[in-house]
């Protein structure tokens, strides 16, 4: 069933970013000759004007055909040159390519907005709009090799109980309070009674020092959370807030993680790839329809933040190709461009093939 989740997420995602694409190419007069959801082979297709709309067996892409955008003889020079890509003013190229990106943003926005006029998990402490209704102590982090980790809590975990040896209890349901809990009676052994969706589970749990500098821990963060319900226009302001935050928090984590690759201090355990996000993707479902509504949406922010990325065949790099002729004035020759994405398009597959495999190892 996650899978299935995954490629229903995956597929809506793709279409929404080559819907940006795709319209902005239409509007500025640029011929686009297929729409594609997932790559060839092809299931279903059908031809709408100048334009052949497709569904394909793979289902972890999706493209848009711009006459032009590769650019060859045809469409620098042929007879429709005028609805090329390529012939059209830098300005226009830059619109078309971010365009997707801007589309991303946008749905996560609404995905978002949408969580808060049904109600959206969220902490006690949001300093926004609204008052948060039932807030409970919940996991929001796991160390990744901690006791918590090895013992399968998870994020997203509701506590409800703590007990060490069958006659300390946890009477104070906060983060701090489960925190010094934890400290005092961890290497003891704790029994946690946590909820996770409709589920009622107990967990055991050994504390260790090194986990946490200087105490007792088990590899956890917690937080009050609550459900926020608002209004229309309060939840559209509250959308648009929280996405500014994530796509800014998105673009520190992915600088950081470059930086550190460049050193050679990457750690790969930071990327996911999509049996990683499948695996992601059962639990947040588990968690409920609006715990997935969020997850979506952060999803829909990275896949817009990473496509901005200056890389040959991601948009980033297409981007920069227009910004290099714009500041040459003279367009870079297509066999050069061309080869370029090539070679770029190769090391993505490269790099999820790896990550695949990563994945694959982290989840046996």
């Amino acid at each position: 069933m996650s899978i299935i989740i995954f490629i229903i997420v995956l597929a809506i995602l793709v279409f929404v970013h080559e819907l940006g694409h795709f319209i902005a190419a239409k509007k500025s007069g640029i011929k686009v000759s297929e729409f594609g959801i997932g790559f060839p082979p092809r299931l279903w297709s059908k031809q709408k004007g100048e334009t052949l709309y497709s569904i394909n067996a793979i289902p972890f892409g999706g493209y848009v055909k711009i006459f032009g955008e590769n650019p060859d003889e045809e469409s620098v020079s042929g007879p429709e040159k005028a609805r090329s890509f390529v012939n059209k003013p830098r300005h226009i190229q830059a619109l078309v390519l971010v365009a997707g990106v801007f589309f991303n943003i946008l749905f996560a926005w609404l995905l978002i907005s949408l969580g808060y006029m049904v109600g959206l998990p969220t902490p006690e402490s949001h300093g926004g709009q609204g008052i948060v209704d039932n807030a409970q102590l919940v996991i929001t982090t796991v160390s990744p090799s901690s006791p918590a980790f090895e013992a399968g809590i998870k994020v997203g975990d509701v506590v409800r109980e703590a007990v060490s040896e069958g006659k300390y209890a946890l009477d104070e349901f906060s983060p701090q309070a489960l925190s010094n809990f934890i400290e005092a009676h961890g290497k003891d052994g704790i029994t946690l009674g946590i909820n996770r969706g409709a589920e009622v589970l107990s967990v055991d749990v050994l504390g260790r020092e090194g986990v946490v500098p200087g105490r007792v821990a088990i590899g956890v963060s917690m937080d009050m959370i609550g459900t926020l319900r608002l209004p229309v226009h309060l939840a559209i302001y509250e959308g648009a807030r929280d996405t500014v935050r994530l796509t800014y928090a998105t673009i520190v984590s992915l600088g950081i993680f470059i930086g550190q690759a460049f050193i050679g201090q990457g750690d790969l355990s930071q990327v996911t790839g999509p049996v990683g996000i499948v695996s992601l993707v059962g639990d947040v479902t588990t968690l409920g329809f609006v715990y997935l509504l969020s997850f979506t949406a952060i999803i829909s922010i990275n896949l817009a933040v990473i496509n901005l990325m200056p890389f040959p065949a991601l948009d980033g790099g297409r981007l920069l190709f227009v910004a290099i002729e714009a500041i040459r004035r003279k367009s870079i020759s297509p066999k050069i461009a061309n080869a370029l994405n090539g070679v770029g398009f190769a090391l993505l597959i490269l790099l999820m093939i790896v990550v695949t495999v990563h994945d694959v190892f982290r989840f046996f």
